[in-house]
């Protein structure tokens, strides 16, 4: 069924059916995931596919990811010294927010140990919750004036909050570009300013903004949220991080650094990753779709204006695609020609056809690199008193599946 709306009539069904939050700053008429496919829409696709998330442009900057994982390491083998707990889930944010602010601005956003950091991440959390909530706005628009859940005025102000400090960025490079002798950062923002002062029709300076929010706000959420199922099911799994951990001794060797580069040689690492897509997928009815015109599915007709939803959430654990689907066997997809990129429908937390994600490649570098990075150079135990049998891997939902209760554990040396 999954393949019949995302690929076979991706055609009629490839727009958006908008949430009346999303309609703050009038995101949904510029948001990259929300607007209609259209000369934009494009436009803006073939920014990300061509210049921002090309494999060239990444590798070209992986040293600022490098960098990053190399802090996050400093920063828990500090918690490991203390014998102290580490927040997973707010690590895990933090760092993933300055990985993506490196990749786009060669800057951090924020210091992990800031203020800043953890209001930052409650105004994503609130972004995603607002956005995932039922509104009467969207199923009555005669409510839409008077916003009768107050959704579209709080989105109002968290998306204000987060492009008002993109413009200080923005206008920050502006002014340095324009400085005798500048050099450029060869970074994503730079790459789009070179665009824009080339042909400010294919995108302006507006676009660039809700352009870089999408990135931040949708790239930090769910790529953390999958870290850190990722890092519950290792701790729940005792016996699978060891495999990770043995794996990555013998094809990386014991106190080097993992590198983006090893990552095609870690098939077991590879195979947890899916896994934990399978499981855990950062959305697990992906992005609502609209029908654009009355569609014949499997003999039901799919009217004209219908929104349209697929649960990958309920692929991944149906039984007739996968054997023992509640529990957690990266063995499943070793030797599998499985991957998430789109092409196999029992696997899809990326989405397929032509609104895939964009930044399905920059997500991949990033998980790959943090985990690989974390579970090789430290083993990790549960807190006093909680063990793998009774440790809390309730979720909470929103447009993205967050684990209920921010996962804690301790670093310990190898």
């Amino acid at each position: 069924m999954a393949k019949e709306v995302l690929q076979t009539h991706d055609q009629f069904l490839s727009n958006r059916t908008i949430p009346d939050s999303i309609r703050a700053h009038d995101h949904h008429t510029v948001g990259l995931p929300w607007i209609p496919v259209s000369t934009l829409w494009r436009n803006l696709r073939k920014i990300c596919n061509t210049e921002l998330f090309a494999n060239k442009m990444l590798d070209s900057n992986q040293n600022l990811r490098r960098k990053k994982v190399q802090e996050l390491i400093g920063q828990v083998h500090r918690s490991s010294q203390a014998d102290e707990a580490v927040d997973i889930g707010r690590a895990a944010f933090t760092r993933t927010l300055n990985l993506l602010s490196n990749t786009i601005f060669s800057i951090d956003l924020a210091d992990p140990s800031s203020e800043m950091a953890r209001e930052f991440q409650e105004m994503v959390c609130n972004i995603m919750m607002e956005a995932g909530k039922p509104n009467l706005g969207d199923y009555f628009p005669v409510l839409r004036k008077i916003d009768p859940h107050g959704r579209r005025q709080r989105m109002t102000e968290y998306f204000g909050k987060i492009l008002d400090l993109l413009d200080d960025i923005v206008n920050q490079r502006l002014k340095l570009r324009e400085l005798p002798g500048s050099t450029t950062k060869d970074d994503l923002l730079d790459t789009l300013l070179n665009i824009t002062e080339e042909n400010s029709e294919v995108i302006n300076k507006n676009e660039i903004y809700h352009l870089l929010l999408v990135l931040f706000v949708a790239g930090s959420d769910t790529t953390s949220s999958t870290f850190q199922w990722a890092m519950a099911e290792l701790l729940h799994n005792p016996e699978v991080l060891s495999k990770a951990q043995l794996e990555l001794e013998q094809v990386i060797g014991k106190g080097n650094p993992v590198e983006e580069s090893d990552i095609a040689r870690l098939p077991y690492l590879q195979a947890i990753v899916k896994e934990t897509f399978r499981l855990h997928p950062a959305v697990p009815l992906l992005l609502p779709r609209k029908a654009g015109a009355d569609v014949e599915i499997k003999g039901f007709t799919v009217p004209k204006g219908a929104q349209v939803l697929v649960n990958t959430w309920a692929i991944g654990r149906d039984p007739s695609l996968w054997d023992e689907p509640n529990s957690f066997k990266p063995e499943r997809f070793l030797g599998s020609e499985i991957d998430v990129k789109g092409r196999n429908f029992e696997l899809i937390p990326f989405g397929a056809g032509r609104r895939v994600c964009p930044g399905l490649p920059l997500a991949m570098r990033m998980l790959h690199l943090m985990l690989g990075s974390l579970i090789h150079s430290f083993d990790w135990k549960l807190e006093d008193g909680v063990t793998p049998e009774n440790m809390n891997m309730d979720d909470k939902f929103g447009i993205t599946l967050e684990m209920a209760q921010s996962l804690r554990a301790v670093p310990v040396s190898l």
